[in-house]
């Protein structure tokens, strides 16, 4: 029972998450979104008492999926130009993968339907990304400037990216690009 209670609210996710980046927070209804999880109006809204709750939830979990993705290999790396490179390829590998929640992050993450209860819990999310910032701040490799500057750069800097691969499927190659964008970036932060 259990698995089928949460295949139900996976579902719903799912649905939403198409519904929300294809037509926006308006134009999708909670009949929709049930509809396209193939659930009762009702059975949503045992999960999700609002649609304002549903889009906070799905961002929650997208914004962590993404964070997770930041992370993976970070351990393996020993410098710290390493360790930003890592996240810059983990960050655009991420996007290229997931191009609906990369779109997601890209029409939601300035949006006022995100509660900043919301916005909060997801930046614990990643406190590793500011004690990597904050590592080559001290150890001399990069230059001062603010942690939140830092991570706005980079963050859209790297949608620019996923942007560039995802407008134009096989013309770009990929790694090329990320190593060119990563280049460019990281002559901005290094100190000389």
């Amino acid at each position: 029972m259990e698995k089928q209670v949460h295949g139900k609210k996976e579902a719903i996710i799912g649905a939403a998450l198409k519904l929300f980046t294809e037509r926006g927070f308006y134009g999708t209804s909670t009949a929709q979104i049930s509809r396209e999880a193939g659930v009762a109006t009702g059975t949503l809204f045992n999960y999700f008492s609002t649609k304002e709750d549903l889009i906070n939830d799905l961002y929650y979990e997208v914004k962590g999926n993404l964070s997770q993705s930041l992370r993976e290999g970070l351990g393996d790396e020993s410098s710290f130009q390493a360790k930003i490179k890592r996240m810059w390829s983990n960050l655009i590998d991420w996007g290229v993968s997931n191009p609906q929640e990369f779109l997601f992050t890209e029409h939601f993450c300035s949006s006022p339907y995100i509660s900043k209860l919301t916005r909060d819990e997801v930046l614990k999310e990643y406190t590793f990304f500011r004690d990597v910032v904050r590592e080559g701040m001290e150890e001399g490799q990069m230059k001062e400037f603010p942690q939140d500057l830092i991570m706005s750069i980079l963050f859209d800097s790297g949608k620019t990216v996923v942007r560039l691969i995802l407008n134009s499927p096989g013309t770009q190659d990929k790694e090329q690009l990320i190593e060119n964008s990563f280049q460019l970036i990281w002559g901005g932060l290094a100190k000389e």
